[in-house]
């Protein structure tokens, strides 16, 4: 898993598959980042085509974590990913954006809210 930092915001570059191991990644390292203050965070989707039950379940265990003092947003679902989070009625509770700039700029929003 790639990460890089944009200001206050780090962005999760996953991987092709989100399953038990990815989400196993993603947990860990969304705990260091809280550790070290960073709660802001942007899950990139651009690449992964498959997920599968635990790594949903992973995901939302993630996003219930940040949301304790932050936020976890998602970018670039493919069509796929998308329907299936649909399905599952997480995207209503987590915001999902196809564009970066919006998806950053979502969190300056939020800030000065």
């Amino acid at each position: 898993m790639n990460k890089r930092n944009v200001g206050p915001v780090t962005i999760l570059e996953l991987g092709p598959r989100f399953t038990l191991l990815e989400g196993t990644e993603l947990r860990d390292t969304v705990n260091e980042l809280l550790a070290e203050g960073r709660s802001s965070i942007l899950l990139d989707f651009s690449q992964v085509g498959f997920i599968d039950s635990q790594g949903i379940g992973l995901l939302i265990r993630a996003w219930m974590s940040v949301d304790k003092g932050g936020k976890l947003k998602l970018f670039s679902l493919s069509p796929r990913v998308r329907e299936i989070l649909e399905i599952t009625g997480l995207l209503k509770v987590m915001e999902s954006f196809d564009d970066i700039g919006a998806a950053l700029q979502s969190f300056s929003r939020q800030a000065s809210a």
